[in-house]
Parts: structure tokens; C-alpha cells; sequence
């Protein structure tokens, strides 16, 4: 994330001028920007008139510049681009003035956001720019006759391609994000598809990971048929592939070790460590009103709530009886750290089934 421009306009509001770099950038912006917020930047629309003499021009659009005062975001993960959507407030035509319209945020596309900024928005927009220095990384995980691979990013990991082979007769295929190909009888087979995998993939580093020794047989191939791609690569022991075997990656910090702290690692150890607390009936407090309580007691030394309830409760969405930016204020204000959670990986779903807010506290409260 990129940071242009920031300027105090009025009643305590910031103008903030952001160019978002990536789809991580985006999410981070989906949790910023809320409805009652203004949002500028260029676009297209098609004009419509209020004068009945005159006709709308079809299905030609305009490039115009447009300020909405927002009432809906969206973050389109697949489409790649963040859907801010909002009556007109200022534009360069004046007849479009109070019709509604989407601006479809894209990276590297320049906005303006206007708002009173939180400190936790505050935050994430710091961690989105500090993060723009991370390197891109994937884990591939791979055993007998089955091989993995994801990408990870702030959002969460995503599966990008799922390759079957057999050691001896079978068939071979790719599915996923990066296409789909069949063929092949042979674990080497296997093994020259997961090469071309990632190396049509801009990352930065790869995790090879997986049981026993079919990763370092597919290392040897690698080494020996992409020198390059290999000069890439740390191999990890899990368990398992897939899904359970990214999450043994990121648990045993095999990340981190090529992207300084990565916000899913962190998250997964402080779930981790609140579950288990919960099991032992410890220093913890879950759901909105305990929560709120260990706050005003100044016993939470971290606080830990979903991205998706926060947004909810600052919208007409809230459910709950408490203010959420009075009990994230009131940790701040004692010496507690707040972890915002992303609702995309397992961490941040095991967070909204415990009610989308907890606290790990200094000393218990009952």
C-alpha cells in the first residue's frame, strides 16, 4: 500500500490519498472503508439525465472523476478489485450529482478516503504499507502420488493448484487457479507438473513440505531441471499436505522465516494459545459482554476480534449490547494489544465460533 497524501479536512476527518499495490491491500481496505466514509477517484459511468428531453447516452461510458459518500463495500476477492459503492456527493459533471454509483478500487488504482479515522484503521493501514516490503511466498506440500500448492497472503492462504499422480500406472492432473492438465504415468510425472507450477508462479520463496521423503525426491527433480526455482526453496516436515499440511507451515514458523511475521502465523498462535486456555480455564474471556467487563478492568492483554463483527457492529449490522470501539479504545488505553482477525483462515473461523470476540487477560476476573 502506498501512501500519497494525508490532510486534516473538518470535524476531526482525515483525507487520505491511497494507492492499493495488491490483493492484500484491498482486504485491508474493505475493513477501513465504512458507509458515511467519502471515497474519490477516476471512473467510468454512464450518464443519466433527470431532464426528459434529453436521452441517456446508452451503454457509452465517461471517464469522470466521482466522490461517493459510501453505503456499501465489497471485497471481490476473484474479480480482484474492491466494489465501494455510494450516492454521488461531488463529481466532475454536475448532473450526475445524488445517483448512486460503484467504484471498482483495482491495485495500483489511486483513491481518496475521507474519515474519521480508528486506531485500529490507523494500524491496519501502517501494517498494510510495512507489509508491501514482504516477500511473496508459497507452500508446497507433496506425498506419494499427490502434490499441493498455495499461496499465502494477509487475507488468508488460497489453494492455487491440486496435482494426482500414482508411483507406477495412473494418470496425472492439475486443477486449481493455474489451469488443468492430464497425462503423465509416473511420480516423476508428478512431479515435473508441480516444477512447472511454481515456476509459472512471481513469488519470492517456496515451502516444500510434506512426510517422509517424496518432497526431497521432488527437490532432487527440481534441483536437477530448474536450478533457479530450487535456489527458491526450504523443505519442512509436516504430516500431512493440503490444508493440514499449510497449517503445520505456518504453526511451526517455517514462514516467518522468509516473511518477517506474517499476520495468519501470528493469528493461528494466539488461537492456539486461547484455546488452550479456555481448556484449562485460565486468564480468558470470550463473547461481547465478558469481554467488554475484562476491559474495564484493565485485564486484557490482548484483545482478539473478527474483521467481519467489527465491521458488523460499526455498521446497522451490530447485534451486540457493547460499543466495540469503546472496549478496543478502553484496551488500548490500559497497555492491551488489539489483533484484528481475518474471517478467510481457520484461526479467524474458530474466533467467530466463539462469538467473534476474546481477550486473553493478564489475571483472571471471577
Amino acid at each position: 500500500m502506498q501512501i500519497n497524501d494525508r490532510h486534516h479536512t473538518t470535524e476531526g476527518r482525515e483525507r487520505v490519498t491511497l494507492v492499493p499495490e495488491s490483493l492484500d491491500d484491498l482486504w485491508h481496505l474493505t475493513y477501513v472503508v465504512e458507509p458515511g466514509d467519502l471515497v474519490a477517484g477516476d471512473t467510468t459511468r454512464r450518464i443519466q439525465r433527470n431532464d426528459d428531453d434529453m436521452r441517456d447516452t446508452g451503454g457509452e461510458r465517461e471517464p469522470m472523476w466521482i466522490e461517493v459518500e459510501v453505503d456499501d463495500v465489497e471485497f471481490a476477492k476473484f474479480a480482484n478489485r474492491l466494489r465501494v459503492g455510494g450516492v454521488i456527493v461531488d463529481c466532475s459533471r454536475e448532473d450526475q450529482l445524488d445517483f448512486h454509483h460503484t467504484l471498482n478500487v483495482e491495485p495500483l488504482t489511486e483513491i481518496e478516503v475521507e474519515k474519521v479515522w480508528k486506531p485500529d484503521q490507523d494500524e491496519r493501514l501502517a501494517e498494510a504499507v510495512e507489509a508491501t516490503e514482504n516477500p511473496d511466498v508459497a507452500i508446497a506440500t507433496v506425498e506419494e502420488g499427490q502434490a499441493y500448492v498455495h499461496t499465502v497472503a494477509q487475507y488468508g492462504t488460497e489453494e492455487r493448484a491440486s496435482l494426482t499422480g500414482s508411483s507406477g500406472k495412473g494418470q496425472s492432473t492439475l486443477t486449481g487457479s493455474m489451469g488443468s492438465s492430464g497425462g503423465g504415468s509416473s511420480r516423476e510425472d508428478l512431479y515435473e507438473e508441480l516444477t512447472a507450477v511454481l515456476a509459472r508462479m512471481d513469488v519470492d520463496a517456496v515451502i516444500l513440505a510434506g512426510p517422509g521423503f517424496t518432497k526431497q525426491q521432488a527437490l532432487d527433480y527440481i534441483e536437477d531441471n530448474d536450478p533457479d526455482l530450487a535456489s527458491l526453496i526450504t523443505t519442512v516436515d509436516t504430516a500431512g499436505v493440503g490444508d493440514r499440511g499449510v497449517h503445520e507451515v505456518l504453526k511451526r514458523g517455517a514462514v516467518d522465516e522468509v516473511q518477517t511475521q506474517t499476520r495468519i502465523s501470528k493469528e493461528a498462535d494466539l488461537v492456539d494459545e486461547l484455546t488452550e486456555r479456555i481448556a484449562k480455564g485460565t486468564e480468558v474471556a470470550y463473547g461481547p459482554e465478558r469481554v467488554a467487563e475484562a476491559a474495564e478492568f484493565g485485564a486484557i492483554e490482548t484483545l482478539l476480534i473478527l474483521d467481519e463483527r467489527l465491521r458488523a457492529e460499526r455498521g446497522d449490522e451490530g447485534e451486540w449490547e457493547i460499543d466495540v470501539d469503546d472496549v478496543i479504545e478502553t484496551t488500548e488505553q490500559k497497555g492491551g494489544e488489539v489483533t484484528v482477525f481475518s474471517g478467510e483462515f481457520d484461526p479467524g473461523q474458530q474466533l467467530r465460533n466463539l462469538g467473534g470476540i476474546a481477550a486473553l487477560l493478564r489475571y483472571r476476573i471471577d
